[in-house]
């Protein structure tokens, strides 16, 4: 499927509001939440500039599936760190072997469907992290109203990364086209509840 101007032009807001995050929108934290937010906004502008040069082509690398897991485990990790003191070492330990397990089922292909359970654990389990934690807090008076647009962000950064990932193991949700059609807009929401999420908390 083509790339229209409209979708480049979605894609490079994208990208723009990743690179405010990193340099403008992640000051005075604790380093690990500093790296992993880093690296989760860092890896979304290089996937958005990647796909505005190279166009939707870009989408057919067999490495999509690991670049679509860093975000929502970089942001979900960071946020653990930030909010749930109890829990770091633990949740540290889960995102780093849920990495690695759905790096080493897409180096090594295994039958069955052990690499789409292990996609869909450790996407999902990322993704409640992201959607739960700052809606909780906002409710519990921990946060200000706005930090719940994170938990949206959340949300969509799940059903987007679940969209990607089930298009490259060839059991899509959606058709191609469809997933292609909605990808530009989806990622510029879902970035722009994250900035605004954080700027706002």
């Amino acid at each position: 499927m083509k790339m229209t101007a409209l979708d480049r032009v979605l894609l490079l807001l994208t990208g723009l509001l990743a690179a405010y995050q990193i340099v403008i929108g992640i000051n005075d934290l604790s380093t690990l939440p500093i790296i992993a937010y880093t690296i989760a906004f860092g890896v979304l502008l290089i996937a958005s500039l990647l796909m505005v040069i190279l166009g939707f082509d870009v989408l057919d690398s067999p490495a999509v599936v690991i670049v679509a897991t860093i975000i929502p485990l970089s942001l979900s990790t960071g946020l653990v760190w930030e909010h749930i003191p109890a829990w770091q070492m633990g949740y540290l330990v889960f995102a780093t072997l849920g990495f690695l397990a759905v790096l080493l089922t897409r180096i090594f292909p295994m039958p069955g469907r052990l690499p789409t359970i292990v996609l869909a654990l450790v996407h999902g389990v990322a993704g409640l992290v992201i959607f739960i934690l700052p809606i909780v807090m906002v409710l519990q008076g921990q946060a200000a109203p706005g930090f719940a647009l994170v938990g949206l962000g959340g949300a969509l950064i799940g059903l987007g990364g679940l969209l990607l990932s089930f298009l490259k193991t060839g059991k899509p949700i959606l058709s191609r086209e469809r997933i292609l059609k909605i990808l530009p807009g989806l990622l510029l929401l879902m970035t722009t509840c994250f900035v605004a999420g954080f700027y706002l908390a």
